[in-house]
Parts: structure tokens; C-alpha cells; sequence
């Protein structure tokens, strides 16, 4: 998990907020996630960790600031000083860009795992069935389910159908990674299947932002963990800090009930 010296980013975060009527769920989030960087945001239910990684693919619009991922403004253009939205076929080909994996599988039922993989890469690259279908194969194999191609999502365990949504976001050859407590949904014996596979990519120089409950997957595996609470990053730092040696008085109560 080396971080190459770069003085681009993957994902620069200025002074975000984000508001639905007036509840302001992100009070300005100020943070950079490098290449090959994992990332970690632990915090309590309703701190802003799952809206700000929604932010960060334009799946929700930012009221002030801004963020941009890899050099590149999310949804918008500057343009004279002025920044402009992105038309929706433009922010959608930008999201192509970012694999999300969300809490619940959200597979297709009606098709096969691999179906499933192909189904974006074919629709949205135009890429041929046949390359398609290979390489739904391979990322199937990678996540551990090359005995599982043709089983639909109803023939799944929760963490297989997780890993199957894995393999159909890295189907489209993602720079970014972006984790919205993808083992929540899970059974706990199934927690670690998908883990296990989180750690490759991992260990393969994915970029990722995790956000997650998994305490141990954040200390063992990330380079920095954000800890948010009430919209706002109230501590960050490597896990041996957060976790080890945390400042903030907010930090250390949450962390003593989930340690």
C-alpha cells in the first residue's frame, strides 16, 4: 500500500457542505485521499460519512465548496472563475470512473452473476459481449466465485451477492473505490468473505474510501482513518493514532464502545 509521490490527489475535499432543507448533514469537510491511498470513515449513525462518499460520485450535489477526483471537479466545470454543473451525460461519464458498493447488493434478479458484471461495460462501454463476458469471468474468479457464473442472486449468500456487486464495479475499471458499509447487510460469518477481498484490492493499489464499522478491516488494512461526527472531521490520522492514541474526547468515547 506504498503512496507514489504525486501532487494530484485521487479525491480533494474543500470545505464541503451539504444540507436537505435545513438539516445540514456536512459542515465543511476538508480532506485529500492520495493514489493507492485506503481510507477509512468510522462514526456514529447520521454523522454525514455515507452522504459525503454520495458527494464524492455526484450522486449527491454539494451546496458549497468543492471536490474533485483525480485533478478533476465532480459534476462541475470552472470555467472564467465561475463554476458551472455538468450536464447529466457528462457527470455520467465521469462516474464511469468511480465504482460504488452500497450496503445492499442491488443486483439485477432476473440475471446471472456474470450478467450482471457485463451488464454496464456493455451498455454504457459498448464493449463486445464476448471481451465482456471474459473479463466478468476473470473479476468473478478474483472475488472468489469462479464456480459461481451462471447462479442468480437468489442462489446467493448475502456475502457472495456482495462480492458479485464488487466484481460488476470493477467491471467498468474504476480509479476510485468507494465503500459504503458493504458488510452491514451481512450475516457475521459472511463479514469476512468480503473483507478478504477488499484486503486484495487493497494490496493491488486500489484507491478506497471505506466506510465501515469494521474496526479491525480499518486498522489492519488502511493508511488513514477520518473520524466524523456531526458533519464534521473531528480527528484523522494512520489507525496506529486514531486507535492507539486518539485526541479528541468525541473520538475516544465512540471508539470505547466499539473496541
Amino acid at each position: 500500500m506504498s503512496t507514489p509521490a504525486t501532487t494530484t490527489p485521487m479525491v480533494r475535499s474543500e470545505a464541503v457542505h451539504k444540507s436537505f432543507g435545513d438539516n445540514q448533514v456536512l459542515k465543511g469537510i476538508t480532506l485529500d485521499v492520495a493514489p493507492q491511498e485506503v481510507m477509512a470513515l468510522l462514526g456514529p449513525s447520521g454523522s454525514g460519512k455515507s452522504t459525503f462518499l454520495r458527494c464524492i460520485n455526484h450522486l449527491e450535489k454539494i451546496n458549497a465548496g468543492r471536490l474533485s477526483v483525480d485533478g478533476e471537479l465532480v459534476g462541475y466545470r470552472e470555467k472564467g472563475g465561475k463554476i458551472y454543473e455538468l450536464r447529466d451525460h457528462e457527470v455520467a461519464k465521469k462516474r464511469e470512473e468511480i465504482g460504488m458498493v452500497f450496503q445492499r447488493f442491488n443486483l439485477f434478479p432476473h440475471m446471472t452473476a456474470v450478467g450482471n458484471v457485463i451488464e454496464a461495460p456493455v451498455k454504457v462501454k459498448k464493449q463486445d459481449k464476448k471481451q465482456a463476458v471474459a473479463r466478468a469471468k476473470e473479476l468473478l474468479d478474483r472475488v472468489g466465485l469462479g464456480d459461481k457464473y451462471y447462479a442468480y442472486p437468489n442462489q446467493l449468500s448475502g456475502g457472495q451477492q456482495q462480492r458479485v456487486a464488487i466484481a460488476r464495479a470493477l467491471a467498468m475499471d474504476p480509479k476510485l473505490m468507494l465503500f459504503d458499509e458493504p458488510t452491514s447487510a451481512l450475516d457475521p460469518e459472511l463479514v469476512g468473505e468480503v473483507l478478504d477481498v477488499m484486503r486484495q484490492l487493497a494490496k493491488d493499489g486500489m484507491t478506497m474510501i471505506v466506510v465501515t464499522h469494521e474496526v479491525g478491516f480499518a486498522r489492519e488494512v488502511c493508511d488513514n482513518v477520518v473520524f466524523m461526527d456531526g458533519g464534521v472531521v473531528v480527528e484523522q490520522g494512520p489507525p496506529s493514532e486514531v486507535f492507539g492514541n486518539p485526541k479528541h474526547e468525541r473520538t475516544k468515547s465512540f471508539l470505547s464502545k466499539v473496541l
